[in-house]
C-alpha cells in the first residue's frame, strides 16, 4: 500500500500581503514550503511527495526545495480545489498510489505523530482529516452586534493533512469541479465519502497573516524547551538458534539471543533510554520478565507503549542513538532496515535515528561471542 503526500503550494497569499508568497517566507531559517515538505519526505509512512505550485513561482520553488530530488512540480489552478484536482490528475498518470495525503504548504508545523495517526485511520476509513475541537464560545454578529450564540458542541476546526483512498478522492474531485469547496473533506462529503476526524496537534497552525509567522517562530523555538536525555544498556546471552532480532529486524544467524521476550537487545536498551529521559523507571518495571504474558513478545509492543507514554506527557522524541557491541552478526548490511524500523516505531523521521556497532577487539564476553550488548541514548523534548 503506497501513500503519496500532495503538498498544495500554488497560492499567492493575498491575505498575507507583500510580494513574496507566504509559502516561500522563511521560518526559523528555512522556507515554509521546505519545512512542510520535509515533514512528509522524512516520514516512514510516506512513500513520496508531489508539490503543486504556481508556475510563476518556479524560481522560488527551486531555491526552496530544488535540492530534495522531488518529481517535477505540478502546475496549479486558480483555486485550491482546482490545484488539488490538477495534482491528483498528475498522480493518476502513474504509478498511481493507493492513498494520498493532501496538505497545505502553509502548515509547516505538522508533526510526525499526526501524520501517522491520519494515515492509520485509513486502514478502517475511506477518508480521514486532522482537526482540532473548538473550545471558544462562538458568536454570530450583525456588524459589531451579537445576534446569536452558536453551540460549539461537536464542532471542529479542519486542519491538514486530509487523507483518502486515491481512486475515491480522484473521482470525487472530478465530480466537484467548479463547486468552490474550501477543503478536500467537503469534496469527499459531497461525493458521499464518510470522513473520520483525527485529533490534530494544536500547534499545526496555518500561516495566513504576518503575525502568524511570529507565533509559529515562538512555537518552533520555545514550545519544547525542556530537553531531557536518557541512557539505556542491555545484554543478552547467545544460545543455539537460527535467527536473531535486533532493532526490530530479523537476521538469520547460527545462534539466537536468550530472553523472556524476543530478546531484542537494541530495542530493550532504547526503551530504557526513553524511560530514563522521562524518569519513569526501566523496562523491567513496566514489563516484568516474571509475567508470562510477555514471554516471546515482539519488543515492538514495548516500544509503542513507551512512545504512548511520551505522547501522554506532551513530549516528543527528538533523537535516538543505538550502539551494538558484538563480533557477529555484522550490523552494517542491516543498518538501513534497522533505522527505518526504529523510525516507524518511534513515529519520527529516519534522520533522527542513529544505529551503529563496534567490536570489543575480542575482549570480554562480547569478544568471546557469548552475548551481545547494546547501549542507547535518547533525547526527548517537553513543553517548558
Amino acid at each position: 500500500m503506497t501513500t503519496i503526500a500532495l503538498i498544495v503550494a500554488a497560492g499567492v497569499g493575498s491575505r498575507f500581503g507583500g510580494s513574496l508568497p507566504k509559502q516561500y517566507h522563511e521560518l526559523g531559517g528555512e522556507p515554509i514550503l521546505r519545512r512542510s515538505v520535509l515533514a512528509f519526505l522524512n516520514h516512514p509512512h510516506i512513500d513520496g511527495v508531489r508539490i503543486v505550485i504556481n508556475p510563476a513561482h518556479r524560481d522560488m520553488y527551486d531555491a526552496a526545495v530544488g535540492d530534495l530530488g522531488l518529481p517535477e512540480p505540478v502546475a496549479g489552478g486558480d483555486t485550491r480545489q482546482e490545484s488539488v484536482l490538477f495534482g491528483l490528475e498528475a498522480l493518476a498518470k502513474g504509478p498511481k498510489p493507493d492513498m494520498v495525503m493532501i496538505h497545505d504548504a502553509a502548515r509547516p508545523l505538522i508533526d510526525a505523530a499526526t501524520i501517522s495517526d491520519v494515515r492509520r485511520a485509513l486502514d478502517d476509513a475511506k477518508g480521514a482529516i486532522a482537526a482540532k475541537p473548538l473550545v471558544d464560545t462562538l458568536k454570530r454578529a450583525n456588524g459589531a452586534t451579537i445576534t446569536t450564540t452558536i453551540d460549539r458542541a461537536n464542532l471542529w476546526q479542519a486542519h491538514t493533512p486530509q487523507a483518502f483512498h486515491f481512486n475515491d478522492i480522484l473521482v470525487a474531485h472530478r465530480a466537484a469541479a467548479g463547486a468552490q469547496l474550501t477543503d478536500d473533506a467537503a469534496v469527499a462529503e459531497k461525493s458521499g465519502i464518510a470522513v473520520t476526524i483525527v485529533p490534530s496537534n494544536p500547534d499545526n497552525m496555518k500561516i495566513t497573516n504576518p503575525d502568524d509567522l511570529d507565533r509559529a517562530a515562538r512555537l518552533l523555538g520555545h514550545n519544547y524547551g525542556d530537553i531531557r536525555t536518557g541512557m539505556g544498556f542491555d545484554v543478552h546471552r547467545l544460545i543455539p538458534g537460527d535467527k536473531i532480532h535486533l532493532c526490530g529486524v530479523t537476521i538469520p544467524h547460527d545462534r539466537t539471543l536468550e530472553g523472556h521476550s524476543d530478546a531484542d537487545v537494541g530495542l530493550h536498551a532504547l526503551c530504557d533510554a526513553i524511560l530514563g529521559a522521562m524518569g519513569a523507571g526501566d523496562i523491567g518495571a513496566h514489563f516484568p520478565p516474571s509475567d508470562p504474558q510477555w514471554k516471546g513478545k515482539d519488543s515492538a509492543h514495548f516500544v509503542r507503549h513507551i512512545v504512548g507514554m511520551v505522547s501522554e506527557r506532551g513530549g516528543i522524541i527528538a533523537h535516538v542513538d543505538v550502539t551494538f557491541m558484538c563480533e557477529a552478526p555484522k550490523i552494517r548490511p542491516h543498518h538501513d532496515k534497522m533505522v527505518k524500523r526504529v523510525a516507524e516505531l518511534l513515529e519520527i523521521s529516519p534522520s533522527r535515528v542513529s544505529v551503529k556497532a563496534t567490536t570489543t577487539e575480542r575482549l570480554g564476553f562480547t569478544g568471546r561471542e557469548e552475548g551481545i550488548a547494546a547501549q542507547a541514548v535518547a533525547t526527548l523534548r517537553f513543553p517548558g
